[in-house]
């Protein structure tokens, strides 16, 4: 699906990868592209400086998220493109509070069932629409020290596999986004535990994002090296999680001694 001329929704969009995917699409001559955020704030700054609507949301809320859908599609027309990528980090294990477990489900499962269920029947009836999530190569893999957020990037992919099983046949394309490191306010601190294979820039995200919409590809990786341990790990599973048992160590022993 080409961006020109296309109804576009970005969730998440007051900054990060949200913003610079707005910008892109503002360029690439999107009819309309509305940028949504939990800080409404920001999204208005992202929307004065391209030129494009911007909108306070809170994506784990489905009243508000069915809501938003309406008014959107009342005022600019059928949403053709919904890029889902709201999201936050957390830290901890299986020791980490109830509370953050949920909250991390909330906005990495629920706030892309929301947004499905109220994107999805128009969707359909017109035979066309795309949904695009931002997932996690954490998802794929897995996150040292942050179980919530694996747990549920992981969650979040197994979604999008299933709308794209589902939905395929009905016209909707999918795409899920899984990056490591992205110079965003949720980057990485530290690389040399091996966290991440370096730091990119949201805009070449933004690039790598919309020549996948065009081409219609389902996983969206913005580090290539991703495909290579997804291989490795589904070739010797065992190996790969005594791998990561190294690299938990490690990174134990460099945060010890800052």
């Amino acid at each position: 699906m080409e961006i020109r001329n296309r109804v576009a929704v970005i969730t998440g969009g007051g900054g990060g990868i949200g913003s610079a995917t707005a910008k892109k699409w503002v360029e690439e001559g999107a009819r309309a592209v509305v940028v949504a955020d939990y800080d409404e704030g920001a999204a208005e700054t992202v929307a004065n400086e391209l030129g494009c609507i911007g909108v306070g949301l809170d994506v784990t809320d489905e009243n508000a998220m069915q809501k938003f859908v309406d008014e959107i599609e009342d005022a600019h027309g059928p949403i053709d493109i919904f890029f889902s990528n709201a999201g936050a980090g957390a830290e901890g294990g299986i020791e980490a509070s109830n509370e953050a477990w949920q909250k991390q489900w909330e906005l990495h499962v629920m706030s892309h069932v929301y947004a499905a269920r109220a994107v999805i029947p128009s969707m359909t009836a017109r035979g066309e629409g795309y949904l695009v999530a931002t997932a996690s190569a954490a998802g794929l893999l897995a996150a040292v020290g942050s179980a919530p957020y694996s747990v549920t990037k992981a969650a979040c992919i197994k979604l999008a596999e299933t709308l794209a099983i589902t939905h395929g046949d009905d016209g909707i394309k999918v795409s899920v986004l899984c990056p490591q490191g992205v110079n965003t306010a949720m980057a990485p601190r530290q690389l040399g535990d091996g966290g991440t294979d370096g730091i990119i820039e949201p805009d070449e995200v933004a690039v790598i994002v919309t020549e996948a919409i065009a081409k219609e590809r389902f996983l969206i990786l913005s580090h290539p090296e991703v495909q290579t341990y997804v291989e490795r790990k589904a070739g010797d599973t065992d190996r790969w999680l005594k791998g990561m048992r190294r690299l938990r160590k490690r990174s134990i022993d460099i945060r010890e001694g800052m």
